[in-house]
């Protein structure tokens, strides 16, 4: 008597075997999947952080004005346009009268013999004669909940470059640096890497190699940078 029992039936008593490729896979899918968070989460840490998404943020401005030319090449200190730095938290956007303060005498780059006025400046012209001020748009920005006030920095011997960049160096100011917390706590934990002479403060150029000492400076000058919430968040 022949044997017709079905070994293809599902109700067989005999053990079903997956084939090899999809025991490797399954084998594989702990790590894949492990390595796809990481991934993911680097990826977002990246491309969500302001070193990505604030660093080189630069915005059309109403008037073409050139940092380059300006605090470049003919050398004009940053204290002369962003009045009371020195004394208050905020370093102040220059009103049309700061400019008018030199272009009212120098008619060579504020007219043009055929267009009348130059072209570049006319806003600034229209501002100074509307008693309107001129729509500049804000480049760096910290979160209104963090506390940060420019005195305290400059009158400790952190230089203009050290959060600013080369502004002498660019037509238009971009934002250099991310200014998040961990990029201000970086320099809170070692303030020496960014200390310099206090007339050497809004010197673009300068490297140190003059004979001062950060280290003893941040001493005499009892720099103590806070570390906890509490120093920037009030």
């Amino acid at each position: 008597m022949s044997d017709n029992s079905n070994h293809n039936s599902p109700y067989s008593s005999e053990p079903y075997t997956f084939p090899a490729w999809a025991t490797m896979i399954m084998r594989m899918s702990a790590p894949i999947a492990l390595m796809g968070a990481v991934g993911a989460i680097a990826i977002v840490w990246y491309f969500f952080s302001p070193k990505f998404t604030d660093v080189g943020y630069q915005p059309s401005q109403p008037v073409p004005y050139s940092h380059k030319l300006h605090a470049g090449e003919l050398g004009i200190d940053c204290r002369y346009c962003h009045i009371g730095v020195e004394e208050t938290a905020h370093a102040q956007v220059p009103p049309t009268q700061v400019c008018m303060n030199c272009h009212t005498h120098i008619k060579g780059a504020s007219y043009d013999e055929e267009l009348g006025v130059n072209p570049k400046l006319a806003p600034v012209m229209a501002s100074w004669e509307n008693d309107l001020p001129v729509a500049w748009k804000r480049v760096h920005k910290i979160p209104d909940y963090a506390f940060f006030d420019h005195s305290r920095h400059v009158n400790k011997g952190v230089g203009c470059v050290s959060c600013h960049g080369r502004v002498d160096q660019m037509e238009v100011v971009f934002q250099d640096q991310p200014l998040n917390m961990a990029w201000c706590l970086e320099c809170h934990r070692m303030p020496e890497e960014h200390l310099r002479p206090l007339d050497k403060i809004t010197a673009m150029d300068y490297e140190g190699g003059d004979g001062f000492d950060p280290v003893a400076f941040k001493e005499s000058h009892n720099i103590k940078p806070p570390q906890d919430c509490s120093g920037c968040h009030r």
